[in-house]
């Protein structure tokens, strides 16, 4: 299929300015990477470029070389239905899950609930303010449950930020009634060691177990105590949500010592981030299995005890990895897509300087059978599209596209957009669609772009940080297989079987 806009991308000669340089030797001497910028309640701040690198964003949207400021462009089998803008939650957006004809929009200053019956003009029915970074959001039944990653006065959501040196701060997880879409009720909250940066469920009949991920612990800290190489487990009754409660904290990376036994990072690896805990977590509930992103390190283990996950096994890249960040398995589960975070979600790292190694997607394939598998590393996928020195481009989160036979999956970008991309060979991946705008602004490096894009019920839906819920629909023979294939509930991160 032809690509529009094929010009823009096979000559893009972005990345090259003296900023750049600076940047890239900066991502190499690093100490430990942060996942995500934290602006606490606010929107994410940009930072002041060099004259040099605003005349070149400048000269390459003259050129043709790459879209113009807010300008959208797209591959010709994919077609943008609809933007709806932010609303009264004007924070950062991050996360999404889906149940039935709904779905569920995370912000820094809560969540949002559209009603998508119609993917053309999804409709608001529900707004619920409650500030904490990041807000990352599932559903199960008739429970919602929302991740704070910033130290609060209290748990309710009128609390304010607090340092986390003071004893009597609070974060971890939330939990909300969803029995009224429009009426959510909160019913429960569970404190956490370090918070909660994002969670996954492991469903079960009479309860949902939450694996919480959480990381960056501090002596200074009461809450959030060194070496911190684990994840709290919450247990929740779906009948008595409010007895929600912390079961068990597993130990994921044993070791002597206050830094535990986790990827050690700069020095000894420079650039790469110190494992302090897990990013995040995805489940294949069915098959019993899971993959961790942990920071400087990727790991698979058995979930068939809930509340006593095993490792099977443990990868590092300690040459162009700098911090493990998500996971999504293939429908067969013999593969993992890890993604990178380079530069903490906070810099311009998809152009010529950072080459397309480094801040890519590690495809793994599983290979040996029970508590014997192995990650064995096939190859790295970063769109192909580089972007100007003023856009935050990094790879997020993304989902499989349901088509039997092959690997095929849907990815948040950050400015780089929404990309589409084929790893049935592990070996060879490429990119087969494509969604973006151009850079915000040509005079500042600024956060902003899809944080996550996933394929629910014959649509892509994204949530931009920036400019709010996008709505895309995917039309190629490669792919169309996947429009027969309903849910009725999803949350990416607790990846279904398809095909079941």
């Amino acid at each position: 299929m032809i690509l529009l806009q094929k010009s823009r991308t096979r000559h893009r000669r972005l990345g090259v300015a003296a900023a750049a340089a600076g940047l890239l030797a900066a991502l190499l001497t690093a100490g430990p990477a942060v996942a995500t910028p934290d602006p606490g309640d606010g929107p994410t701040a940009g930072k002041g470029v060099s004259k040099s690198t605003e005349a070149e964003v400048k000269a390459a949207i003259a050129d043709g070389e790459i879209p113009g400021q807010d300008e959208i462009v797209h591959s010709d089998n994919i077609e943008h239905l609809v933007n709806i803008p932010k609303d009264a939650l004007t924070g950062t957006n991050s996360d999404l899950a889906f149940q039935g004809r709904y779905a569920f929009s995370g912000n820094y200053d809560g969540f949002r609930v559209f009603d998508i019956s119609n993917p053309k003009a999804p409709k608001t029915i529900a707004q619920v303010l409650c500030p904490g970074s990041q807000n990352d959001i599932s559903v199960s039944g008739n429970l919602l449950f929302l991740s704070t990653d910033s130290s609060r006065s209290d748990s309710s959501c009128s609390s304010t930020t607090q340092p986390a040196t003071e004893k009597s701060s609070w974060e971890g997880m939330k939990v909300f009634d969803i029995s009224d879409k429009k009426n959510p009720k909160y019913v429960a909250a569970v404190e956490t060691a370090c918070g909660s940066h994002t969670h996954t469920l492991v469903p079960e009949r009479r309860n949902v177990y939450i694996y919480v991920s959480s990381y960056s612990p501090s002596a200074a800290y009461p809450d959030c105590q060194p070496p911190h190489d684990g994840i709290s487990i919450i247990k929740v009754p779906r009948n008595a949500p409010e007895e929600a409660a912390v079961v068990s904290f597993p130990v994921l990376f044993p070791g002597e010592g206050p830094d535990g036994g986790g990827n050690p990072g700069s020095p000894t690896n420079p650039g790469v981030a110190k494992t302090t805990g897990c990013h995040d977590i995805t489940v294949l509930p069915d098959k019993d299995l899971a993959a961790g992103a942990c920071m400087g390190d990727g790991i698979l283990f058995s979930v068939k005890d809930p509340e006593n996950p095993k490792v099977i096994d443990r990868v590092q890249d300690n040459v162009n990895f700098a911090f493990w960040h998500s996971a999504t398995f293939n429908q067969k589960a013999n593969k993992v897509v890890f993604t990178d975070e380079l530069g903490g979600g906070g810099a311009a790292t998809c152009n010529a300087e950072i080459g397309p190694n480094r801040g890519a997607d590690g495809i793994y394939d599983i290979v040996g059978k029970g508590d014997k598998r192995k990650l064995v590393f096939r190859s790295y996928f970063k769109i192909p599209r580089y972007q100007a020195d003023v856009e935050v481009c990094v790879a997020h989160n993304g989902s499989l596209i349901p088509v039997e036979g092959r690997d095929i999956m849907v990815q948040a970008w950050y400015q780089g957009g929404v990309s589409v991309w084929d790893f049935t060979n592990s070996s060879r991946p490429k990119e087969i669609g494509y969604f973006e705008r151009g850079p915000v602004t040509t005079g500042r490096l600024t956060t902003a772009g899809p944080w996550s894009a996933y394929y629910y019920n014959g649509f892509i839906y994204s949530n931009d940080i920036a400019k709010g819920f996008d709505v895309l629909k995917l039309s190629d023979k490669r792919t169309d297989p996947a429009r027969k294939v309903r849910l009725g509930e999803l949350n990416v991160q607790t990846q279904p079987d398809y095909f079941d």
